[in-house]
C-alpha cells in the first residue's frame, strides 16, 4: 500500500488522502502512550495530514497531538485545527468573535507546539457574530503567519458562498469544508459539493465509516459489543444511535461479499467509497490502536469500478441520509 496525496480543493496545498483525526480518542478514550503509537503508525504509512480541534477532550487532544508530533520535520506535516465550541466558562470562550478567534489561535499553537497551523477552521457557523467580523479576524490570523489557509466545518452552501466572497475581498485562501460524509450520510451531495466545486473548496470529511457502523461489527437483533463506541456515552454513542436499526445494520451486512470480492475490509470499502467523490480531498480516520490506522490507510489509492459503486448504491441508498435539514441548523452559541 502506498499513500496517495491530493490538492486541498483548488489550492496549492497537497495533503494525504487519509488524514488522521483525534476527535474521540486523544485525551479522552485513549491513554497518551497509545495515542502516540497511533500517530507514529500514521506517519509510518505515509499520513502527513493531522486534524484536531481546540474543543476535543477539553483542549487535551491538541496537547497530546503536539507532543506526539514533536521532533517531526514541521514542513513535512499538514496540521489542521478548529475554533468555535466552548473552551472555557466565560461568555467569550466560544463562537467566532474576533476576541475568541485571536485568543484561540494562540492557545492552539501553544498546545500543538508549533508556530502555525496549515489550516484553521471555523468549527460551525456562528449566527451571533457578523460574518464580516469573523472573516476579518481570520484574515489577521493568516496575515500574521499563524495559519496558511482557512476552512469551515459543517457550513451550508449559502454560508460557504458568503464566506468565500468575503475571503476574496480580504485576500485570504478559504479552501475547505469539513463535513460528515459516508455512504450512509450523504447530506453534502445536494448543495454543498456543487457549491464547493464551483468555488474551489475541497471536502475533508469525517466519519467515513459512520462512527464504526460500516465496519459491520454491529449486528441486527444483537446488542452492541461491550466497549464499542455504541456503548460509550463519552465516545459518540449519541451520534451512532441513528444507525442502530435493524434495517440499516442488515444492509451493511449485505456489503460483506462485495468487500471480499474487492479484496477490502468493510472499513476500507467505506473509506474508499468517500474518496471516489472528486470533491473529497481527504477522509479523516481515527483510531484507538495502531493497527487500525494501518488497516484504514489501505483505502488510499483504491479506485472502485462502476459496477461496485452501483451495487453499494443499491444496497445502502434506501437507508442513507440525504436531507440537509437534518444537519444544517444554526448552532446557538449560548451566552452565560
Amino acid at each position: 500500500m502506498t499513500m496517495e496525496y491530493r490538492h486541498l480543493g483548488r489550492s496549492g496545498l497537497i495533503i494525504s488522502e487519509i488524514a488522521y483525526g483525534n476527535w474521540l480518542t486523544h485525551g479522552s478514550q485513549v491513554e497518551e502512550d497509545a495515542a502516540t503509537a497511533c500517530v507514529r503508525a500514521a506517519l509510518d504509512v505515509g499520513i502527513t495530514t493531522f486534524d484536531t480541534a481546540d474543543v476535543y477532550a477539553g483542549t487535551r487532544a491538541e496537547s497530546v497531538l503536539g507532543r506526539a508530533l514533536k521532533g517531526e520535520r514541521r514542513e513535512g506535516l499538514e496540521i489542521f485545527t478548529k475554533v468555535f465550541w466552548p473552551t472555557g466558562p466565560g461568555r467569550n470562550d466560544r463562537g467566532l468573535s474576533r476576541k475568541h478567534i485571536m485568543e484561540s489561535i494562540d492557545n492552539s499553537l501553544t498546545r500543538l507546539q508549533t508556530d502555525y497551523v496549515d489550516l484553521y477552521q471555523a468549527h460551525r457557523y456562528d449566527r451571533f457574530t457578523p460574518l464580516e467580523e469573523t472573516m476579518e479576524a481570520f484574515a489577521d490570523v493568516v496575515h500574521s503567519g499563524k495559519a496558511h489557509y482557512i476552512g469551515v466545518s459543517e457550513w451550508t452552501a449559502d454560508q460557504i458562498r458568503r464566506a468565500h466572497a468575503l475571503a476574496r475581498e480580504l485576500r485570504i485562501p478559504l479552501v475547505s469544508n469539513q463535513p460528515q460524509y459516508s455512504a450512509l450520510w450523504r447530506v453534502i451531495e445536494g448543495e454543498v459539493v456543487p457549491a464547493s466545486r464551483e468555488l474551489g473548496l475541497g471536502q475533508v470529511v469525517f466519519s467515513p465509516i459512520a462512527q464504526g457502523v460500516l465496519t459491520g461489527k454491529y449486528l441486527p437483533g444483537q446488542q452492541p459489543p461491550a466497549g464499542s463506541r455504541a456503548t460509550d456515552e463519552k465516545g459518540g454513542a449519541n451520534m451512532i444511535s441513528r444507525w442502530m436499526r435493524d434495517d440499516v445494520l442488515s444492509r451493511v451486512q449485505e456489503l460483506k461479499p462485495l468487500a471480499a470480492e474487492t479484496g477490502l475490509s468493510l472499513a476500507q470499502l467505506a473509506v474508499a467509497w468517500v474518496l471516489q467523490n472528486d470533491n473529497v480531498s481527504a477522509a479523516i480516520v481515527g483510531a484507538s490502536r495502531p493497527e487500525q490506522v494501518a488497516e484504514n490507510a489501505k483505502a488510499a489509492g483504491v479506485r472502485l469500478d462502476a459496477e461496485v459503486l452501483a451495487r453499494i448504491e443499491e444496497i445502502l441508498a434506501p437507508v442513507a441520509v440525504t436531507d440537509p435539514l437534518k444537519v444544517y441548523e444554526n448552532v446557538p452559541v449560548k451566552r452565560p
